[in-house]
């Protein structure tokens, strides 16, 4: 399917994450080892938040990302204390560009890895649970977009854990009326800019891989060699569709049917339901 990061913490260079590490994410779209696809090579997509701006630059192609010059020129330039990238690996929509993640709404940025099985019988119903005022920014045809849009719809604003929860409940209503038993396998990220939020569901109880970052104090403790972490904060974290190298005690699995919320102070880790709509 595809593979994906979001960093949220001590500004740094784009390149610092997306092509350093030994099994950076350039690497994966090659070269993944966890996901059902070795080769994530149907477009790519970048979006970063500045300190002086309220809404996110995005950047996308159809393109692999390993070959992009773009892609390359904006890392080695570009420093952010929040940014997410996603290589794409198509389950069957078109490779253009507005399918591309990350999906973004005045201050907020999505992205996914997994699908909704029986998209094309569900999407007209989906489509018609959108708020007639957000159903112009759909721009492409992934039930990704539509499932940020849905979200947005059920108060992603006032309660992201709560939208995604009565999201994920409307497309396992919809498909059990459609005979879909399992309609839903998600890794999701999404972010207003301040806070992020992680989840990682499957309505079958397989979701796909999903990795968070130990406390950068603990990882100094284990590997005090390492450079990088001399220069990043404490409350610096990384979530990951998979460990971008194999240093010991660096990466740890979400749980299935779990979401996560990275945020100054106190990151948070708590069971993830459906909630019926």
């Amino acid at each position: 399917m595809c593979r994906w990061l979001a960093y949220s913490g001590t500004p740094v260079l784009l390149d610092d994450v997306l092509y350093r590490p030994q099994h950076s994410l350039i690497d994966q779209s090659l070269h993944a080892r966890m996901g059902l696809e070795t080769t994530n090579g149907d477009g790519f997509g970048v979006g970063w938040y500045a300190w002086h701006l309220r809404s996110p630059a995005v950047i996308r192609d159809t393109g692999p990302a390993w070959s992009n010059r773009n892609l390359r020129e904006i890392a080695d330039h570009v420093r952010s204390p929040l940014f997410f990238a996603h290589v794409r690996a198509s389950t069957g929509t078109a490779v253009q560009q507005t399918n591309c993640h990350p999906f973004r709404h005045e201050r907020w940025m999505w992205m996914h890895n997994g699908a909704i099985t029986g998209f094309a019988e569900l999407r007209r119903d989906l489509m018609m649970a959108v708020d007639p005022a957000l159903f112009p920014s759909i721009e492409g045809t992934t039930d990704s977009e539509v499932m940020f849009h849905v979200a947005l719809t059920l108060g992603l604003d006032a309660d992201p854990p709560g939208a995604v929860a009565r999201m994920a409940g409307l497309i396992e209503r919809l498909g059990h009326e459609h005979g879909v038993p399992e309609p839903l396998q998600m890794t999701v990220a999404v972010t207003d800019g301040e806070r992020m939020w992680f989840f990682r569901y499957a309505s079958g109880g397989d979701a796909r891989s999903l990795y968070y970052s130990s406390r950068v104090e603990d990882v100094r403790a284990l590997h005090p060699d390492l450079a990088f972490l001399k220069h990043i904060s404490d409350d610096t974290r990384l979530v990951v569709s998979e460990p971008l190298g194999d240093l010991p005690g660096v990466w740890n699995a979400v749980p299935e049917s779990s979401y996560g919320v990275v945020q100054p102070g106190r990151d948070l880790l708590r069971h993830f339901e459906p909630e019926p709509v």
